[in-house]
């Protein structure tokens, strides 16, 4: 099957015509107009403010307990009057959250919007060297966290700069870290509302990147408004060329649940997770740790009508014994995936065991709030090794190494321009001006769109890792071991593997005179690093790394080498 049955090109067209709900507009940006949903919300908060007419509608449940909107929003508005009455957080400073996925991560962040402050969610299976370093990246005035960060930043917490709440355990009055339940106590000092313009900063997003330490994306609220509203247009096209597959589902009689595997410092997470969720008043299910098993479970216990996460999480959900969309998980809709071209294995069995289906997939990146190309349900059947069709305020072009654009068929660097893509990086000028070189966001991928305007990602011009969804800079994970006293060289790449989809490799040159073993070197990155970023397989050269003439390294023959065990 290669060919959708529908035109797309017509359906968007009917879609985003004057008097549509998804109608362009124009908007003038820095680097010059743009195209924006007319009817997007201004900015985040009144995004999340259109969750309140939802009422006692469920909308969280995680560890047997069960939020409704109302729970909610009275928890939101407690906090948020509170750090405006208490801790005097004023419009643009910065608030760090630092917590697993838990309803408590949803009001820290919702309380910090409604201030006009900036929430910068942090990566929670960071150890204290990361999270210290995230911290320090963003100047925080409050952080936010819960018991496993409070105990990995204890030695710290004097040096942090910023006001501490803990979410979990009564702290000791003696450290100076502040208590949740009195925060989200009701009773408190009223929030005093905030207006914010649409190009004010909205949120920090922490991205791996290719270098050796995370930069924070820096996005406005119009880029995060318009990247909600193009979730719902995601959904809207995929409804209207999948009649078959909306038809099932409505016959299931079912409310929209999703079961959130994806941590929620991603913008997977929170967008087309937890903020989607807030403004269309459906139910999120939060699981603390991943297991496929639990989830199968919770899948029927809750009647999960969604599961969108890391291509192996899905193969393993799938793997499960007693796993069948006809009984076990007959309430899935479909299955969703992120990131480029999935594993050839992987499509068949979605295809077989999710016929008709809302199945599909998207390409974006934190650069882009997640904007760029998405397609779901009959259009995914009909190009299934794509990344999906452009946005429609999104510009796509497909470069050569001079930056000159490339017909359709050849590949090249995907860049992209339009509403949603970030101001820059916190602090990070240089940086920022090389991703957003001439006007344009230059990803790293490299792909191709075909005659029918379907993008394929093909390959990766930035040295990322991707691990069962979660994003390693190899760069990282190469100056962590390059700090170990017996290292002298040391290159870090992906090569795949059929249960996380890639491996981290590391290849080790060691000083002479000195001796490490595998196992050491394993250990010294565990102390420093997230566990998922420590390497699965460590391999100990006696010659030198191979680089090319100017010194470059080539790890293109490291990757052909060392590709099996």
């Amino acid at each position: 099957m290669n060919t959708p049955i529908l035109d797309p090109g017509s359906l968007i067209a009917r879609l985003t015509q004057p008097g549509a709900p998804f109608e362009l507009c124009e908007v003038a940006l820095a680097d010059g107009p743009a195209r924006a949903y007319r009817h997007a919300p201004p900015s985040l908060i009144a995004l999340i403010e259109a969750g309140r007419v939802h009422g006692a509608k469920e909308f969280m449940a995680h560890a047997g307990e069960r939020w409704s909107y109302e729970r909610f929003f009275a928890a939101v508005d407690a906090l948020a009057g509170r750090l405006q009455a208490e801790v005097h957080l004023e419009p643009g400073d910065r608030v760090a959250i630092a917590m697993r996925n838990r309803p408590e991560w949803a009001v820290a962040f919702a309380a910090t919007v409604l201030v006009g402050a900036v929430p910068a969610p942090l990566n929670s299976f960071g150890l204290r060297d990361e999270l210290r370093g995230a911290i320090a990246e963003v100047s925080p005035r409050v952080l936010v966290c819960d018991d496993e960060r409070l105990d990995r930043l204890a030695p710290d917490l004097a040096t942090l700069g910023c006001h501490v709440v803990n979410v979990g355990r009564v702290p000791d009055p003696a450290s100076g870290v502040l208590a949740w339940a009195p925060l989200v106590a009701p009773g408190g000092p009223a929030r005093q509302p905030v207006t914010r313009q649409p190009e004010d900063a909205a949120v920090l997003v922490f991205t791996s990147g290719s270098t050796s330490r995370p930069k924070a994306v820096l996005s406005s609220h119009r880029a995060v408004a318009q990247a909600l509203m193009n979730i719902d247009f995601i959904g809207a096209l995929s409804g209207m060329s999948s009649p078959q597959a909306v038809a099932a589902i409505m016959a299931k009689g079912l409310a929209p649940a999703t079961l959130t595997v994806v941590p929620l410092f991603h913008v997977s997470g929170l967008y087309a997770q937890l903020l989607t969720t807030l403004r269309g008043g459906r139910r999120l299910v939060f699981m603390h740790r991943w297991d496929p098993a639990q989830a199968l479970q919770i899948v029927r216990d809750e009647k999960i009508t969604q599961f969108s996460a890391a291509p192996a999480m899905v193969q393993q959900l799938m793997q499960v014994a007693g796993f069948d969309p006809a009984a076990s998980a007959a309430s899935l809709g479909g299955v969703g995936f992120g990131g480029s071209g999935l594993p050839q294995g992987l499509i068949d069995q979605v295809l077989a065991r999710f016929p008709h289906s809302m199945s599909g997939i998207g390409f974006g990146m934190t650069e882009s709030n997640g904007v760029g190309a998405a397609i779901s349900g009959q259009l995914f059947e009909g190009r299934p090794r794509s990344s999906g069709l452009r946005s429609p305020v999104i510009e796509l072009r497909i470069v050569d190494a001079d930056g000159q654009p490339l017909p359709a068929g050849e590949a090249g660097e995907i860049c992209l321009r339009g509403v949603t893509v970030m101001q820059g990086y916190w602090g990070q000028p240089e940086a920022t001006a090389q991703a957003l070189h001439g006007g344009w966001l230059h990803t790293g991928d490299i792909g191709y769109v075909d005659a029918a305007g379907f993008l394929f990602v093909v390959d990766r011009l930035k040295d990322v890792i991707n691990r069962s969804g979660e994003k390693i800079a190899a760069a990282e994970v190469e100056s962590c071991l390059s700090r170990h006293p017996g290292v002298d060289e040391v290159a870090v790449f992906a090569v795949p593997d059929a249960q996380t989809g890639e491996a981290v490799v590391a290849v080790v040159v060691l000083r002479p005179g000195r001796s490490a073993s595998q196992a050491d070197l394993r250990a010294h990155v565990a102390a420093h690093l997230a566990g998922y970023k420590v390497p699965s397989r460590i391999e100990l050269r006696a010659e030198p790394l191979p680089r090319n003439a100017t010194g470059k390294l080539v790890k293109a023959e490291l990757r052909r080498l060392y590709a099996q065990p």
